[in-house]
This record gives C-alpha cells, sequence and structure tokens, in this order.
C-alpha cells in the first residue's frame, strides 16, 4: 500500500495504476454531486445536452457541504453514503469519470463498469468533516443552484486524504 499523489484531471493509466488500499493525497479540481443532481446531470445526458463540466478524467465528490462561516471556503464537508448515487454512477463513468470519492459499498454493476472503464472509488473519512473542509481552498457553485447544499460545486483541493477502497481491478476492501 503507497501513498500517492493525485492530480486533476487523472488519466486512465494513473487511475489503473491505484490499489486498494493506497493512500491517495489529491489534488486538483475535484466536482461535489448527491442524488438530486446525479439526476439531473444524467437527464441532460439523456436529452443530448452538455453537463455543466467536463467529466474526462474527473473526481466527483458526494457531499453537500454546510454553510461556510465568516471568511472560511466552505463549511463542514464530510462524505454522504455513495449508493444513492449508483443508479445514476455507471452512465457517468462511460462518459469518461474516473474518480468517485464517497463512504459505504458500491453496488456490483458500479463496480463491473469501473472495470470496464478504469474508474477508482475512494472513501473520504466519515467524521473528519473539518480536516476535509481545511483541504478545499476554493468553492464556487457551478450548476443547480436552486438544489442549495446538493448544487454541483468546483472545489479547489490541496492534498485531500483519501484511501482507494475498490480499484480498477475490482478489489474491494469492504469485502475481505
Amino acid at each position: 500500500m503507497a501513498e500517492i499523489k493525485l492530480e486533476t484531471p487523472v488519466t486512465e493509466s494513473e487511475i489503473r495504476n491505484l490499489k486498494a488500499g493506497d493512500k491517495i493525497k489529491l489534488s486538483g479540481v475535484v466536482y461535489t454531486a448527491r442524488d438530486a443532481a446525479h439526476e439531473r446531470l444524467i437527464e441532460a445526458l439523456n436529452q443530448g445536452r452538455d453537463l455543466p463540466f467536463d467529466m474526462q478524467g474527473a473526481a466527483l465528490y458526494y457531499v453537500g457541504p454546510a454553510p461556510a462561516k465568516p471568511g472560511e471556503v466552505i463549511g463542514s464537508a464530510g462524505p454522504t453514503t455513495s449508493y444513492r448515487m449508483d443508479p445514476f454512477t455507471p452512465q457517468l463513468l462511460k462518459n469518461g469519470l474516473k474518480i468517485m470519492i464517497g463512504k459505504g459499498n458500491r453496488n456490483q454493476k458500479v463496480m463491473d463498469t469501473m472495470k470496464e472503464e478504469g474508474a477508482v472509488y475512494l472513501a473520504a473519512t466519515g467524521g473528519a468533516a473539518a480536516l476535509i473542509s481545511e483541504r478545499i481552498k476554493e468553492m464556487k457553485v457551478i450548476a443547480y443552484p436552486d438544489l442549495g447544499t446538493e448544487a454541483v460545486r468546483k472545489l479547489r483541493v490541496k492534498n485531500l486524504p483519501l484511501v482507494c477502497v475498490i480499484d480498477s481491478t475490482g478489489k474491494n476492501l469492504y469485502n475481505r
């Protein structure tokens, strides 16, 4: 198990080199989306409309951050349970998504699509929302502001601490 520094956007070869158990320090742009935003992203794809960000090599964090206190970039930003995004995830993976960040296990269809498309699932530590928010250097709502905390945000992160829990070969730390 290695400690690996990654910068987004990532390439498929970078992703295929990651192994379950690797400790990741992620920097660059990370987008946020939860259930309601995922529905809208899929609706846009199904209708042939552009997405609010380039999915190629992107990282998507399942989070609905709390409002920022004065002088802060973002409020508490802990991961949400990922299985709620599973119905939408395969289509996003087929459109270039390479990194998903959340907590909890994923269904078999998501894991099979991860293997086909060369993607990974990284875990952010639940309960470490304050630490995570310190790693977020910039935040901007870029789509669906009517969704409030579930709006799509563009985050700029520096050394966000994550663990690869499901790699692109299907090895899954949750199923040890």
